[in-house]
């Protein structure tokens, strides 16, 4: 006899590092390049090999406010020397002979023929009439508190590589080699909307106010900052209504101007969800269900343009810790390689649980979690995708396999947010 079928079988969903690899696999290359100043670069993608045309420092210099000397005067300890100059920083002095030392300042090239540097704390100077006498305490060995020319930096050495995000210290380095302005990666241009008839922006409407089913717009508020973060040139594009040629309109328009249109909402399966059928009418759509928890329907495609060419498309879904995590695992990572960055992944750190998951969920799932003071990790309680406090509360994200439980005292992997904000 022959079995009555079962329900269709679900279609497997992506795994979330197979999503990540097809969604960096489809960035065409980086930006254009602009020259900035480096007072304006902090944040900003090296376009370009930063190759050094001097050595840092550029000659051998003292670390140290003290005495530059000659070791072979120094044999034994309390010996005396003439002190027969003063070598500030920025200025250079004349060689010494045996049994002189000069006062030399931290930054100051060492004199030739000295081949050490007392600092002053092991030195006391004795006025001998008109000549000044300095004793050394303790003799010093050769090179010592000597920076030698070139130990920070070779001539014609790479100092940062294409593809380094500037921070502070990136630009120290940059304007320590002469370097005024930098060629970096044109900031990512990027059109965001939401989609939803129960959108209502703060400020519209008093909190007593709200209709049944409606709620504020928060999603708008945090990508809206993410992308800032990321140095993206942002096109608030508002709300768009729940009907398809809307949607398809924002789309078109959006296409035109800008390297990626990014939404959030109306990536799911629903009647009233219609950015997929709009995208898949403008273009393509790539993928859009994911093994992650928070975060399954997401959306990722390209919006042909009237004039040639295609936007990217990624389309987050509504619930807003979903569309936070979403961003940091998957957008974060494209919007950086899009301009340039080699390295987008973040740094995991292991950690002990301070509490019990009995049952892992079948997706990959981000709990959110915080550091506490007996350096282990604390549960936000209510792991929903729609709490947004869970978000606040927490100072980074557990990476929790599919299926794995967790018990008290468990290592975990988690990366902090200020690996996935910045």
């Amino acid at each position: 006899m022959t079995q009555a079928s079962g329900p269709a079988a679900r279609t497997p969903l992506m795994s979330l590092d197979e999503a990540r690899a097809r969604l960096l696999d489809g960035v065409d290359g980086p930006l254009g390049v602009e020259r900035v100043a480096c007072f304006d670069a902090d944040g900003r993608v090296l376009a370009g090999d930063l190759v050094s045309p001097l050595q840092v420092p550029p000659q051998d210099n003292s670390s140290m406010d003290g005495y530059a000397v000659r070791c072979a005067d120094l044999a034994a300890p309390g010996s005396c020397l003439r002190v027969t100059q003063r070598i500030p920083a920025g200025h250079s002095g004349r060689p010494i002979g045996e049994g002189e030392a000069a006062r030399i300042f931290t930054g100051a090239p060492v004199p030739r023929g000295a081949d050490a540097i007392v600092m002053q704390e092991d030195a006391a100077e004795i006025p001998d009439g008109a000549q000044t006498l300095v004793r050394i305490q303790q003799p010093p060995v050769p090179g010592q508190w000597i920076r030698r020319a070139g130990e920070d930096v070779a001539r014609g050495a790479v100092v940062l590589r294409a593809g380094t995000r500037l921070g502070p210290a990136q630009l120290g380095l940059a304007a320590s080699l002469g370097a005024a302005q930098l060629d970096v990666a044109r900031r990512p241009r990027v059109a965001l909307f939401s989609t939803g008839d129960e959108l209502v922006m703060p400020g519209e409407v008093p909190p007593e106010a709200m209709p049944p089913g409606a709620i504020y717009n928060s999603n708008r508020f945090f990508l809206r900052a993410l992308l800032h973060r990321l140095g993206c040139e942002v096109s608030d594009l508002g709300i768009v209504p729940d009907r398809r040629d809307s949607t398809i309109a924002a789309l078109r328009s959006a296409a035109d101007h800008h390297d990626l249109i990014l939404t959030s909402g109306g990536v799911s399966v629903g009647e009233e969800d219609h950015v997929k059928p709009a995208v898949q009418a403008l273009g393509s759509l790539d993928l859009w269900q994911i093994a992650m928890k928070p975060g399954k329907p997401f959306a990722h495609g390209r919006v042909r343009r009237d004039g040639g060419g295609a936007a990217h498309f990624i389309g987050l879904p509504g619930n807003p810790v979903s569309s936070f995590v979403t961003f940091v695992w998957l957008v974060r990572p494209f919007l950086l390689r899009l301009q340039g960055v080699a390295d987008v992944d973040p740094v995991a750190m292991p950690m002990r649980a301070d509490f019990d998951l009995p049952k892992g969920d079948r997706r990959r799932e981000f709990l959110r979690a915080r550091r506490n003071e007996r350096g282990g990790l604390d549960l936000f309680p209510n792991q929903s995708s729609g709490v947004l406090t869970s978000v606040v509360w927490a100072d980074g994200l557990i990476d929790n396999p599919p299926g794995r439980s967790i018990a008290a005292g468990d290592r975990v992997s988690f990366i902090p947010f200020q690996e996935l904000l910045a």
